[in-house]
């Protein structure tokens, strides 16, 4: 019944060929990996006039000239990660890139910083799709923490049942959001050019009292926000279809283009409509119903924004388990991440992506605003650590042609550093905590490593010199009575050895009598010996029992615990029964000399 629900999720199993068949065209890739960063224009002018907004109206104007510098940081972070994505076409972006040619530390740094990103996306795009949608219908307020993981829950679905399935039916509304931004944009100038916009907008030019250098770094700071998710195409090189370099390249310019467009066009009728931030209604709602009034076109550009936020997610689900799997090649993560689920996608990482974020939006009550910075400052790490990388790629190289790239990435590398540092400056106390937990998964990632190699190191054999070393075999089998289970074990003991002893723990001289003329009259061929317990306790008396035996044998035989076992035919008949046998094996797994084996005997009723 389980198998059955789990096939109607996620769908069939699918053979390991059809993986060629799971590849992205450029406009499903455009959807699936743009969406995060197509989704920061529903908040990016947003958060640069929340800022301005504390030294008044007036300096909203400033949200223009902040907003043309973003778009030139997007401009030089595209034309870099192309650069990246010919230079490295296997995928791993900013983790790859740092850790080949800056060490393995930079690397983990670039890798974990980018893990935490992810996670942390799913987290504050399922949040600004709440806010999106509680705009509209406010009643859903209070429910705004079940919502964000509803929407959890869904994508992780959607994921789980394959990238290409994801992508067919999630590229719709990625494309409906984008066709709704251009129509207000048009909608918008279109009033304004007409003279239809009656709100005075803050004058342009204006000198505004209490305007300070650190205020307009801290707003550019929040306006880059709009720019996470621009490296998620090209750590996702190996979905895309042959060629995939190419083919992932020019999504890269595309969804550029698109989002450069669109914050830009956002920007400039928030100023035109003199918008001001509301805690109770999003920039872009304000801005639709003015344009449109709250009609039916109002409720599409609000239920598509929704959608798109809610889509942001996606990105993280497509580039976290590629990112995950290239850390666990690597051993700095558990094997378990390079696992293909039932439809070809790296289930554990989706799935754990999935928990994290869903712990992130309750430890929240799904008010992620603060984490924001965060989020941002976790993806302008791995920018600058991977334009640093491939500056050090194009001087130890040379290739022909090498010094123009070289001075796009300097170009990149110096203002995502500078990125960085302005979010360190100016929003400290919302990003000091990535001081301690950035060092924390890098150890993690260490010990991670150091156990795989440890384990190496033992487990590895001298093909020449190390041979199996025969031995003899004796079987030891705690019993409880005489019975079916007991004579299954036993028959199959002795198709192995006749080095066999039955051991029965009793209470009570009367049950240990009754148990020696019982096995004397059932006589299977095994010597029986029977333990006293003084204190009610099977355990104790039974292993120092195979201490004696392990002691007297270890050299010359294997010493095996051959448990008899029955398995119920139902799951509850289960907790009818004293689980001793679990029990014994859990005590068994510590010990480095004795073997252990389960003989189950299955019930039919």
């Amino acid at each position: 019944m389980i198998s059955d629900f789990k096939r109607f999720l996620i769908g069939r199993p699918m053979k390991t060929n059809e993986l060629a068949a799971e590849k992205l065209s450029k406009v499903k890739a455009l959807a699936v990996l743009s969406s995060d960063a197509l989704s920061s224009v529903a908040y990016g002018t947003e958060q640069i006039l929340l800022v301005l907004i504390t030294v008044g109206a007036a300096a909203l104007w400033y949200s223009i000239p902040i907003s043309i510098a973003v778009v030139g940081l997007l401009t030089i972070l595209i034309l870099s990660y192309r650069q990246t994505i010919f230079a490295y076409t296997t995928g791993g972006g900013a983790y790859i890139v740092a850790k080949d040619n800056l060490g393995t530390t930079t690397g983990l740094v670039a890798g974990g910083s980018l893990l935490v990103d992810y996670i942390l996306t799913v987290a504050v795009s399922t949040s600004a799709s709440t806010d999106a949608i509680t705009s509209a219908f406010p009643a859903l307020h209070e429910h705004r923490v079940l919502v964000a993981l509803l929407m959890i829950f869904i994508v992780t679905l959607l994921n789980l049942r394959g990238i290409t399935e994801s992508a067919t039916i999630l590229m719709y509304p990625v494309y409906f959001f984008v066709v709704a931004i251009l129509a207000l944009i048009i909608g918008g100038v279109y009033q304004w050019i007409a003279g239809n916009v009656h709100t005075p907008s803050p004058e342009y030019g204006a000198v505004v009292p209490g305007i300070t250098l650190f205020l307009l770094l801290r707003a550019f700071s929040s306006g880059c926000s709009a720019l996470t998710g621009v490296e998620a195409v090209s750590n996702a090189i190996p979905n895309f279809r042959e060629p995939a370099p190419k083919n992932a390249a020019l999504t890269l310019i595309t969804m550029g283009l698109i989002l450069g467009i669109m914050f830009m066009g956002i920007s400039l009728l928030a100023y035109a409509y003199g918008i001001a931030p509301s805690p109770k209604e999003t920039v872009v709602s304000q801005i639709a119903s003015t344009v449109f009034g709250r009609g039916i076109v109002y409720y599409f550009i609000q239920a598509v924004t929704a959608l798109i936020l809610f889509l942001a997610a996606n990105t993280a689900f497509a580039a976290f388990p590629l990112l995950a799997f290239m850390l666990s090649k690597d051993r700095f993560m558990p094997n378990m991440f390079m696992v293909r689920g039932d439809r070809l996608g790296f289930s554990n990482g989706i799935i754990f992506l999935a928990i994290l974020s869903g712990i992130l939006i309750i430890a929240f009550q799904g008010e992620t605003e603060n984490l924001i910075p965060l989020y941002a400052l976790g993806v302008f790490i791995p920018f600058t650590l991977s334009q640093a990388g491939m500056m050090k790629r194009w001087i130890t190289k040379k290739p022909p042609g090498w010094l123009t790239p070289f001075l796009i990435n300097t170009l990149g590398m110096l203002t995502t550093l500078t990125i960085c540092l302005i979010f360190l400056l100016t929003k400290f106390t919302q990003v000091w905590s990535i001081f301690i937990f950035l060092p924390i998964v890098i150890f993690i990632f260490r010990k991670i490593n150091r156990h795989y190699r440890d384990l190496a190191d033992e487990l590895r054999l001298d093909v020449e010199t190390d041979k199996p070393e025969p031995k003899g075999s004796v079987i030891v089998i705690p019993v409880a009575g005489i019975s079916q289970v007991v004579k299954n074990t036993i028959s199959y003991a002795q198709s192995l050895t006749d080095d066999i002893v039955a051991v029965y723990v009793g209470f009570s001289d009367e049950d240990m009598k009754k148990m020696e003329e019982k096995w004397a009259q059932w006589n299977p061929g095994v010597r029986l010996i029977v333990l006293r317990s003084h204190y009610r306790s099977i355990i104790r008396p039974l292993f120092k029992f195979i201490d004696t035996v392990e002691w007297k044998k270890a050299e010359t035989d294997h010493v095996t615990v051959m448990i008899p076992q029955f398995i119920t035919k139902r799951w509850w008949h289960n907790l009818l029964h004293n689980q001793t046998s679990l029990l014994i094996r859990a005590y068994l797994f510590a010990r480095q000399d004795v073997k252990i084996a389960t003989v189950p005997y299955r019930l039919k009723k």
